[in-house]
């Protein structure tokens, strides 16, 4: 099958931020937080989830979203309740699908529209367009083209996975899965969910980075570098956009796990704190254990304590 390649230009302004954001996930333990807190990497999750599914108009807060994810009762429509439920569960799939599967992706989006979308996890097979109130500002790909059209993507991505960097490679099928429109609905959701599949398996940090936070906060730049896109018959501004995004990602990512770090740290030197006043003799030793951290850092720990001169060492004769 001849395949088809999706038309793009490499930019400067692409380059650059494919240089920043790598060097930025290759610094030591700058996704540290992640792998240490299993807390943080469930509350970005949430609000990936939270984000994505806003976007598509679903009413529920953050707080709601997290309360559904919880079990707990909310109030709200069937509909966005139902749609949380699905988002949770396909997103704990993500390490278990192959990127570069077709069948995977069918799957995914089965989950996503789980009693929500008659055609769950099938190709559309009707004709489908874009309003913007009774203008029409899109129109999707005759339905009778999209399996081939979807063959043609994945044949490419296949092909090409190894040779063009996957931040560009997953903005490009973002672009072009969006463009194609495969499924009757839940088009947006599965590709920002796909983009994240296929950079979490290049780079664990993807899994739990909150990208679907960032286009949520730029949602009409993102709309417009579609629009433009389609326009143009290319996804050169596309790809500019969704990297853009990922870097802010990055760097609010860094935010969160400063954050983390220092309130954890506080919590520790409190604890050791209370251990040390219930038995003044107790070791570092026994204070790692209880604490279930390691000597070094309980020794870490007690030397920030004495720096800021919150504890100090006292002889008795």
């Amino acid at each position: 099958m001849k395949i088809d390649y999706p038309p793009y230009k490499l930019t400067d302004k692409i380059l650059n931020y494919v240089s920043d954001i790598m060097k930025k996930i290759g610094e030591a333990n700058y996704f540290e937080s992640l792998n240490r807190f299993p807390e943080l990497r469930r509350k970005t999750r949430i609000r990936s989830i939270h984000s994505s599914l806003a976007i598509e108009n679903n009413q529920l807060s953050l707080f709601q979203v997290e309360d559904v994810i919880n079990g707990k009762i909310v109030i709200g429509e069937q509909k966005d309740i139902q749609e949380v439920k699905n988002a949770y569960k396909a997103y704990e799939q993500i390490d278990k699908l192959n990127p570069y599967s077709v069948e995977d992706l069918k799957n995914v989006h089965k989950i996503l529209t789980f009693l929500i979308e008659e055609d769950a996890g099938k190709f559309r097979n009707h004709g489908e367009a874009v309003y913007d109130g009774d203008v029409q500002i899109f129109m999707a790909p005759p339905h009778k083209l999209v399996h081939s059209l979807m063959d043609n993507l994945f044949n490419w991505m296949n092909e090409v996975k190894d040779k063009i960097n996957p931040l560009i490679l997953s903005s490009i099928f973002h672009y072009e899965f969006v463009f194609i429109h495969p499924f009757s609905d839940g088009n947006g959701r599965t590709a920002r969910l796909w983009q994240t599949v296929i950079l979490s398996h290049w780079e664990k940090a993807f899994t739990y980075l909150p990208i679907e936070s960032m286009i949520k906060k730029n949602q009409e730049e993102y709309y417009t570098a579609i629009q433009n896109c389609n326009n143009n018959g290319e996804s050169t501004e596309f790809i500019e956009f969704m990297l853009k995004v990922i870097d802010e990602a990055v760097d609010d990512m860094k935010k969160i796990q400063i954050t983390t770090q220092e309130t954890t740290q506080e919590t520790t030197q409190e604890k050791i704190i209370e251990l040390i006043k219930k038995n003044p003799n107790i070791t570092q030793t026994q204070m790692a254990k209880a604490l279930d951290l390691t000597r070094d850092g309980i020794s870490y720990n007690i030397k920030k304590l004495k720096d800021a001169g919150k504890l100090k060492r006292t002889r008795f004769y």
